[in-house]
């Protein structure tokens, strides 16, 4: 057992109740203990809302004054977001609030009953034996600036995946419907291969035009870097391209959706 651990063994005296709450989407469930684990009163399941949080706290009032528990510690697993809210207000409240590992909280069920089978009321249970145990971290509630910077960091992170998957399927999209694109335009970002991708993305759609007309098109849009001499090479290459000519229609959907 290392310092950290006896440090928060400390924690855990004959006036202090210990808690732990089984976090779920909608519905909570709580248990309470001493610190030889000997459980007080029934569970309680709470909702994830304000009248839920308020049970909660009046549950372990009751249970604390019964007991003549001065002290508090609640314990939870991190069920993916939805113990944030909760753990948020009870800091507010000025509650000690831990966290459990999860694969901790798996490999203790079978101490009890000798059964790894999952249900609310026994997961409460083995957090709350948990947190006795030392066996638990305290979460970095982040606030002010660094809360922004989480969600700022997230979104970001959120945005270059979708970014990604948007330039993979208008990739496929070329491949399938326009493969020779490649060979005129390095790059599909460029003003000139985007312009092109919207309003003529398809061979069918360059082998009606000219290169002058082409080009014509190109100038509405690009005043410099295109010349006569890219448009005859698409149009040579529309002539004689490979691409899938069926189902062009929400093709072209689909290509306008994704750009």
């Amino acid at each position: 057992m290392n310092y950290n651990q006896n440090r928060k063994l400390t924690q855990i005296t004959p006036s202090t109740l210990v808690v732990g709450i089984d976090i779920a989407k909608d519905k909570h469930v709580a248990r309470a203990q001493d610190d030889r684990g000997f459980e007080f009163g029934k569970r309680l399941i709470f909702d994830n809302r304000i009248d839920g949080f308020e049970q909660l706290l009046k549950w372990i009032s009751r249970i604390q004054e019964e007991h003549d528990k001065s002290e508090l510690i609640i314990g939870a697993e991190p069920t993916g977001h939805y113990w944030l809210s909760l753990a948020y207000y009870l800091r507010a409240q000025g509650i000690n609030f831990v966290l459990v590992n999860p694969m901790h909280v798996k490999k203790a069920k079978e101490l009890d009953d000798n059964s790894p089978t999952k249900n609310d009321t026994k997961d409460a249970r083995v957090i709350a034996q948990l947190v006795k145990d030392g066996r638990y971290s305290v979460p970095n509630l982040l606030d002010g600036i660094y809360a922004e910077l989480r969600e700022g960091i997230k979104l970001r992170d959120q945005l270059v995946k979708h970014l990604i998957t948007i330039d993979n399927r208008i990739q496929n999209h070329i491949q399938r419907y326009f493969p020779e694109f490649n060979d005129v335009f390095k790059d599909w970002e460029g003003k000139t291969a985007l312009f092109t991708l919207r309003e003529f993305p398809f061979p069918s759609d360059i082998r009606q035009m000219t290169a002058e007309e082409v080009l014509a098109q190109w100038k509405t849009v690009i005043k410099r870097g295109v010349g006569i001499k890219r448009a005859t090479n698409l149009v040579e290459k529309a002539k004689k391209s490979v691409g899938i000519e069926i189902g062009l229609r929400f093709a072209r959907k689909e290509m306008h959706s994704l750009l």
